[in-house]
Parts: C-alpha cells; sequence; structure tokens
C-alpha cells in the first residue's frame, strides 16, 4: 500500500486526528527518502496493516521487499519497536531491539521484547541486509495496538433489560442507551465492546464502524470475540451519548432444525470506553446500571427469515444527549455464563460493492422482479419516496437464487427460509433510502411487492457482504467458459466466507461445514488472503471439539451434546488438513502450533475408532457427498464405500500430523504417526484392495483417494490409475465424484500422466461436469452437478443450493497446473516457487497471479508465431523453479538471450523431457522456439 492511500485510508476512518498527526509529522520517512535500490515495504502485523485492538502477546511482523534487481535476497534483518514514533527515530528510548539478526525470513518474525500491555500502542520498522551485506535504509513506520489482555482490565459489567420477553418466539432489536461526560481535551479514546446477539454502535449519532455482523459468530459457549474502535473523533467535550442496537443473530435466533436460544434466551450488552486526555490522566466508562433500553422500528430480525422494519416506531435523535428517555426502561447486571473474550483474529465482515439491477420483470404470477445479474450474498438498498403512500404501507422484498422453468420467482430450495424483508412506511419517506441490519441473504432475484410509485433500477442496490479479505489471485485462460467458472468460484467464495465459512447462504442452514471447508481451502487461499479468516475459525473448531476428541460436522456448533456428524471422516479432517493448508500457502507455523493438541486429538479418536486393524468400519459418516447417481441401469452409480473412505482419511491425516510434527521440531511424535499412517496403509491394503489393482467399490472416488493418499504399493498404483480412466473414459469423460473425490481427482490424474484426461473433464460440458452449470447461466457454484436440468426443472428442493463452493475446489488445479502456479512445503508461504504450466485442451493462453506474504507472483503462457512463451514474475527474497514442458533439445532464450547466460538463472536441468530452471527474483520471459 502506498503512503498516499494509507493517508486517505486512515483519514476516511473515525477518530483518527491524533493519529494522523504523529503517523505524517515531516520525520515521517517517504519513499524518495531511501537511498538504497532495496527497502522493505507493506509492513504488517498478525496479517493487517495497523491493527488495534489485538490480544497477540507475541505479535509476528511480516515485510515484502522492493527492488528491481534479480535474484535479491534477504541476509539479514533488524526489528526496532518503540512506544512512539520520537522514540523509534531517536532509539534512545526502544522498548525491544532486534539487533542484526542473520535470517533470510521477512515473514512471521515474531515480537521477543517485554511483556506488552493491554490498550497501548506499539511503533516499529525494519531495515534489510542483501547479500552484499549493503544494508537498507530504514522502512516507513508501522504500528500494533493491543487489546484488553487480562480480565481484570474490563470495568464494564454485561447488562440485559430489565423485563422479561417471550424468547421462544421473535422480538424487537433492542436499544441501548448510555452516557459519558468528557471533561478534558481528548488525546485518544478507545471502545471495547461486544455483545450476546449481533450489535450496531453509534456515538453521537455515529457509527462506530463499517464493520457488519459484531461481534461475530464464535463458539459463543466458551469465548465471544470483542472489537475495538478508535472513537477518538466521536467524542465532544460534556456529554456523549452511546447507543447500541441488539439483535437476535446467532446467538438467539432460530437455526438449522428451527429451534431457538441455542446460545441464551437473553440478549445482552458489555462496552467500555478508555480516554486518555492530553494531560495524561486516563478515564474509563462502562456499560453498568445506568444504562437505559428500549425496542425501536426493528420489529424482527433473523438470519435466516429476515427483518421487519417499522418507520412508525424510529426513535429520532435516540443518541443525542438532548433526547428524553423518559419511556425508556432500566437495565440490570446480567449474570452470564463464564466465556472467554477475545480480539477478533480473522477480518470483520463489510459492505464490499454494490451492484445494480440488470432489468426489471414482470413474472407471469404478476411480480415485478429485479436481476442483479450475479448471484450475491447480502442484501437490497432500497430508495423510498411515500409518494402519498398513508402510514402504514409495507414494501415486501422477496429474495430468490433462481427463475423457475415459467419464469417465476423459485424460493422452494430455500425450505423453511423466508429470505424476506418487511419495511413498514411512516408516510414522510423522501428520498429514503431502507437497508436491513442483522440478516443477509443468497439472492439474484428479488421481488418487491407494495412500492409507492414507479420502481426504476436507480431505486435498487444489491449490497454485497462477506469477510473483508484482500482479493490475492487472478485466474485467465484463452477459454471465455473457463473464465466464468473462474469467477463462480471466486463468488461462491464471497457468498460464503460471511466470518465462517458457510456450506451455503441462503436457505436454513447456512452452517460452518467443515466439508465444504476443508475441500475448497486450497483453492481459497489462492483466491484470497484467508488465513485469518481460518485462524479464527480454526479456534471456535478447537472449542467446539468434544473431549473424546471428536469434531462436529460444522463449527460453530450450536448444539450442546453433539450429535449425528460428530466425528464424520473428511469432515472432521477439516481440523488436520486446513491447518496443514494455511502452513503450505502462508508459511504459518504458529496456526500448526495453535492447533497441534487438537489435530492429536482427532487422530487418537480415528486409531480408536479403528481398533486394532486399523480399519475404521461401522461409524456414521457423510461419505462422498452428494456424488454422481443414477438409477439408469445403463451409466451405475457412483457410490463408495465409506468403510474405506474413513480409514483412507485416517491415514492421510495422520501423516500430515507426522508433517506437521516435524515442521514444529517434534521429532519423537513425527516419527510415532510415521509409523502409524504406515501400518494404517497396510491395513488399507489388506481390507480394500485386489491383487490387480481393484480398489474396493471400483468407483472414481476409491481410486482417486487410494491414489491421492499414496495408499498402494507402487507397483499397483499405475495399474489403479488405468482403471480410473477407463472409468471416466467409458463414461464420455465424464466424473462421477463427490465433495470428497472431486478435490483431488484432476491432481490424480496430472501426476500419473494422464493431464489430456484432466483437460477432458474440465472442458465437458454436459452434465455432470464443471461447465454443465455455466452453460445453463451459473454465476456461482452449485450444491448439486444439476441443480437445473436441461429441460428448466430442478433438483430436489430439500437440498439444491445455488451458491455451494465445494465444487469449485478444482479451482486450486487450475492455478497449479494450467497456468503453473504452486508452492511446496519445502519452501512453504512461497518462499520458493514451483512454476510448471501444463498447456492443454486447446487453450492458446492462460495465467495466474498470486500476492503471496513476499509479493506479486505471476505464470502466464501463450502459443504465437515464435513458440511457446512463459512469463513468471517472481518476488524479492523468494527463488522458483521453472519447468518448461516438451522443451528438451530445442531453443530457449530468456529476454532474448541464451536462457544459461540471463539474469537470474541459476540452473539449467534437463528432466523426462522438459528443462527445468532454477531462477532468483525477478520478472522474467521464457521463449521456447518452435
Amino acid at each position: 500500500m502506498t503512503l498516499s492511500f494509507l493517508k486517505n485510508v486512515i483519514l476516511a476512518l473515525p477518530g483518527v486526528v491524533t493519529v494522523v498527526a504523529q503517523l505524517f509529522s515531516p520525520v515521517m520517512s517517504s519513499p524518495s527518502d531511501f537511498q538504497t535500490p532495496f527497502r522493505p515495504d507493506h509492513l504488517v502485523t498478525e496479517y493487517k496493516e495497523n491493527p488495534i485492538g489485538i490480544d497477540v502477546i507475541h505479535p509476528r511482523l511480516s515485510w515484502k521487499i522492493s527492488t528491481p534487481d534479480r535474484g535479491w535476497q534477504q541476509s539479514a534483518y533488524q526489528v526496532q519497536v518503540a512506544g512512539s514514533i520520537d522514540q523509534l527515530i531517536s532509539g534512545g528510548q526502544l522498548i525491544w531491539d532486534s539487533s542484526k539478526v542473520t535470517s533470510g525470513d521477512s515473514v512471521h518474525r515474531e515480537y521477543a521484547g517485554p511483556a506488552l500491555q493491554s490498550s497501548t500502542r506499539y511503533y516499529w520498522r525494519v531495515r534489510v541486509w542483501d547479500e552484499a551485506d549493503d544494508v537498507s535504509d530504514w522502512s516507513n513506520f508501522a504500528y500494533w495496538e493491543m487489546g484488553l489482555l487480562e480480565e481484570t482490565d474490563w470495568v464494564a459489567r454485561w447488562i440485559t433489560p430489565d423485563w422479561e420477553s417471550d424468547s421462544s418466539v421473535s422480538q424487537p432489536a433492542l436499544l441501548f442507551r448510555g452516557a459519558l461526560n468528557v471533561t478534558h481535551a481528548v488525546r485518544s479514546a478507545r471502545v471495547y465492546v461486544t455483545s450476546r446477539g449481533l450489535y450496531e454502535m453509534s456515538i453521537n449519532g455515529q457509527r462506530v464502524s463499517e464493520d457488519l455482523f459484531t461481534p461475530g459468530w464464535t463458539a459463543y459457549h466458551t469465548r465471544i470475540q470483542y472489537q475495538t474502535y478508535d472513537v477518538t473523533d466521536l467524542l465532544q467535550q460534556g456529554s456523549n451519548i452511546l447507543g447500541v442496537t441488539v439483535g437476535d443473530g446467532w446467538y438467539r435466533g432460530p437455526l438449522m432444525g428451527g429451534s431457538r436460544n441455542h446460545y441464551g434466551d437473553r440478549l445482552g450488552l458489555l462496552a467500555q470506553v478508555r480516554i486518555e486526555y492530553t494531560d495524561g490522566n486516563v478515564e474509563i466508562f462502562g456499560t453498568d446500571e445506568q444504562w437505559k433500553a428500549s425496542t425501536g422500528p426493528i420489529q424482527m430480525s433473523e438470519i435466516y427469515q429476515g427483518e421487519i422494519y417499522d418507520a412508525r416506531l424510529e426513535r429520532q435523535d435516540w443518541t443525542r444527549s438532548d433526547y428524553e428517555v423518559n419511556d425508556w426502561q432500566a437495565v440490570r447486571l446480567f449474570d452470564t455464563p463464564p466465556v472467554q473474550l477475545i480480539a477478533p483474529a480473522g477480518p470483520p465482515v463489510r459492505r464490499i460493492e454494490e451492484i445494480r439491477p440488470i432489468e426489471i420483470l414482470r413474472t407471469p404470477n404478476g411480480d415485478v422482479v429485479l436481476d442483479l445479474g450475479q448471484n450475491m450474498v447480502g442484501w437490497v438498498k432500497l430508495t423510498v419516496d411515500a409518494n402519498g403512500a398513508p402510514a402504514g404501507q409495507r414494501i415486501v422484498l422477496r429474495h430468490a437464487e433462481v427463475l423457475d422453468a415459467d419464469g417465476n420467482l423459485y424460493t422452494d430450495n430455500l425450505r423453511a427460509a423466508k429470505q424476506q424483508v418487511e419495511y413498514i412506511l411512516d408516510g414522510t419517506e423522501h428520498g429514503t433510502v431502507f437497508e436491513p441490519h442483522f440478516t443477509f441473504h443468497g439472492f439474484q432475484y428479488v421481488a418487491i411487492d407494495g412500492y409507492p410509485g414507479d420502481l426504476t433500477v436507480d431505486d435498487v442496490a444489491g449490497v454485497v457482504v462477506h469477510s473483508n479479505m484482500q482479493v490475492t489471485g487472478e485466474f485467465e485462460t484463452s477459454d471465455a467458459r473457463l473464465n466464468q467458472l473462474q469467477r463462480n468460484i471466486l463468488w461462491g467464495q464471497k457468498g460464503n466466507f460471511l466470518d465462517v465459512p458457510t456450506d451455503c447462504p441462503q436457505r436454513d442452514e447456512r452452517l460452518g461445514w467443515t466439508g465444504d471447508a476443508q475441500v475448497f481451502c486450497r483453492t481459497a487461499s489462492f483466491n484470497m488472503q484467508v488465513a485469518p479468516f481460518f485462524t479464527k475459525w480454526l479456534g471456535d473448531l478447537s472449542a467446539d471439539q468434544a473431549p473424546n476428541g471428536s469434531i462436529p460436522p460444522f463449527v460453530p456448533d450450536y448444539r450442546t451434546n453433539g450429535g449425528q456428524g460428530m466425528g464424520a471422516t473428511g469432515w472432521a479432517d477439516a481440523g488436520v488438513i486446513i491447518p496443514w493448508t494455511i502452513y503450505l500457502a502462508y508459511g504459518d507455523e504458529r496456526i500448526l502450533l495453535d492447533q497441534y493438541e487438537s489435530m492429536q486429538a482427532w487422530v487418537r479418536y480415528m486409531h480408536g475408532r479403528a481398533g486394532e486393524d486399523l480399519v475404521w468400519t461401522g461409524d456414521f459418516h457423510y461419505g462422498d457427498w452428494l456424488a454422481y447417481a443414477t438409477t439408469d441401469p445403463g451409466y451405475p452409480g457412483a457410490t463408495t464405500d465409506t468403510d474405506g473412505i474413513a480409514t483412507a482419511f485416517f491415514a492421510h491425516s495422520t501423516g500430515l500430523l507426522a508433517k506437521m510434527s516435524r515442521v514444529l521440531g517434534r521429532v519423537a511424535e513425527a516419527d510415532e504417526y510415521e509409523a502409524l499412517r504406515a501400518r494404517i496403509v497396510e491395513a488399507y491394503q489388506r481390507e480394500f484392495v485386489t491383487v490387480t489393482g481393484r480398489v474396493a467399490e471400483n468407483t472414481q472416488t476409491a481410486y482417486v483417494l487410494a491414489l491421492q493418499f499414496d495408499l498402494l504399493p507402487e507397483s499397483l498404483r499405475p495399474i489403479a490409475a488405468q482403471r480410473l480412466v477407463d472409468d471416466i473414459r467409458s463414461r464420455g469423460n465424464h466424473l462421477t465424484t463427490g465433495f470428497l473425490g472431486t478435490p483431488y481427482l484432476n491432481h490424480v490424474l496430472t501426476r500419473f500422466g494422464y493431464v489430456d484426461v484432466a483437460y477432458d473433464l474440465l472442458l465437458q460440458d454436459t452434465y455432470p461436469s464443471w461447465l454443465y452449470p455455466v452453460t445453463q447461466g451459473a454465476t456461482t457454484i452449485w450444491e448439486r452437478w444439476d441443480g437445473r436440468r436441461p429441460d428448466g426443472s430442478f433438483q430436489s428442493a430439500g437440498m439444491n443450493s445455488f451458491n455451494h463452493y465445494a465444487y469449485g475446489a478444482v479451482g486450486d488445479w487450475m492455478y497449479q497446473t494450467v497456468a503453473g502456479l504452486d508452492t511446496d512445503s519445502s519452501g512453504a508461504g512461497y518462499k520458493h516457487v514451483n512454476i510448471h504450466p501444463h498447456p492443454g485442451g486447446n487453450l492458446t493462453y492462460a495465467g495466474a497471479a498470486f500476492d503471496s506474504m513476499y509479493g506479486h507472483t505471476e505464470s502466464r503462457w501463450d502459443y504465437g508465431n515464435d513458440g511457446f512463451t512463459l512469463r513468471v514474475t517472481i518476488p524479492a527474497n523468494t527463488t522458483a523453479t521453472v519447468r518448461l514442458p516438451n522443451a528438451a533439445n530445442r531453443e530457449i532464450t530468456e529476454s532474448g538471450l541464451p536462457v544459461e547466460q540471463a539474469v537470474g538463472v541459476t540452473s539449467v536441468d534437463v528432466e523426462e523431457g522438459d528443462i527445468v530452471i532454477g531462477i532468483g527474483s525477478g520478472q522474467y520471459t521464457f521463449l521456447t522456439r518452435n
């Protein structure tokens, strides 16, 4: 991020006058100050730029290196931390100075100074040395700020209204109102706030943040997030009013199954304001019995059902100090069950963009329906003029993903979810904008009933909301269908990464299904920066893990005593697979350490269920969920035995735990898990594999898992791979895999030399295939291969989401194999990059870009008149291995020079007909002449 852009971002936030003054004073370094041709920039703490309110007691610091030079490597670094920029510049009152550390590491460098203090800001900078021992100038300054680290830091108390309500049915959202008096000039002010339910907070009528659905969904039984906001600029001398609206949300609202109050039957608020005056004194205000409570216009707000907003019940100016609260009621202290209050590790949910409708339709049923042109997640922003409509007139918005074959709104697949918003007018609306507060919908179409006057597309906007993750990946080819598939994958991720990785965003479910998350995690990590997102979610997975080590099928798990799906293979394995995936993508060892006990407990659980023979049989599992199945005798179904799947994942997770143990230096545990995995593999072969290489059930998924997880003897692997290919060819180049087999299918084919078959599957456009939904106009990934049939009819409404990212797991193969961009465990986090494109499928060009923790990485290839061109970008302080396909005995140049003479090229070898080139950082253009 450039300095000017950072300044604009900071200035756009509330309450940052003192921060801006300090950050952008004349002593601030600027790019023009740097004298060396290399410098560190893009400083982040725990993946975030200048975070406030963190509770990591040893924060990790990362930076990137900007340099035009090829082959640049960091040989050492120095980090300094101080309590102010002046102290950092002078160097006389440093809190921590790492001194010169001989290391090439520039990501996740752990703060190792004195214990950090609550509510304290720390400024830091870094400089680096190259391999010639030349040193850069100091970087620009960055900072992090601690939240509340000790339970005793909280002086606020949980409060709840002092009245009883029927929590068995929906209730109006609550309004909480409190006052504080500012007596002196304010240097800085922070609010620390959370709720039982979802909250929106304002001070003196201004929102404290753009964050949505706070405090987020966590394992509320054990941990609740609180947010920290800089409110310096929102406070005024004298009286200040804090107003908080709290809705049911996930805490008290109905969840799948329809029952309510899973975490409690009373909503509550906890808020604390810390003010530091310019004279150095500190004053703290917190929620207590002096606050007041009431209700307002939000008469119902639920995740599944939607929202009812009655404008006649608005309390105008209720956050102004001169507002009369005569009809407001008292609050009482809330004796809440003990939970851990934690700072958010993941990104907040934000409104990301707005989409205008592309068309207004009149359906055969007479509905006025707007088509947004994109299946999205969020809500509709509606502008209303009363136009003489009486007070009490209702505007009703009904949301749906698709239209049926007749062109009417199709909502059967929502099951019990209404996805409906209702606005009740007070008759005075003039350019009034209505938006819901505590609900979201999955939709492309919205029917609007009761709108006063003529509705135009300018009156409506689709507000796209999701967790605010940086987009890091880009993929493109010469085939427009594949480009649409990539867009569908990305939109599926946007729509389902809303604080938790949900399965779907529209029906009465929207849960953090573990199986869906683990199969998609690798693709997700290409598309967006998801490490903080999954760090938060894995914390909840550990919190909801049963004492016996079993892991629920969805996280957070609102059920108090477990239930169906506990310990389901391929789902619960998310507790092992996702940490490993995050390590590969981001080089994050701490996530392995944080999840280590959870992973061990899961492997112990599987071992216990499998018993001494190590074959896991008899338990309930979801299996290869939604695999292709048919009653057509000429096209048999593809149901794979769950015992074989369970044993395969038992071996796989045990092997991954062995690898992670070795990364963490736990040699004894690594040896133990490797030995256990070897015994599981032997048991798998005895139970599920014939001497002729046939895997039990003889399905595509059975072969895929056996080959992907290395469960077969070396001699039988080519035979099994051929059986897999034969099955695919016999079905006219169609897949039959479900949730567990699909992510690995093309990887296995590529590994065993059948990349042409993988391309045939990728480019297949008849059912079942990835491109079939594209031919049907899909703009997201479907739950089923045939959610909508060619005749316009639908699959079973009970399970037919049109925004379900699991089958989008093919995206990582597109990045890794089609474009050829990947990393590996030897250089995790793209410290070492592998560039190995596999042209095929009649594509004339393909490419991908990825912004790693080190910087911008690209692999783009095309066929031209001169031959095969591969353009590569490798960020500073990393290396790469580039593999040019079928290039042996052909002329190869880099930027016009023989490849051996090119600057930055460190090695050139021949392997299996390919040319393998070692390179350092920089931009390269390789040409393999015809």
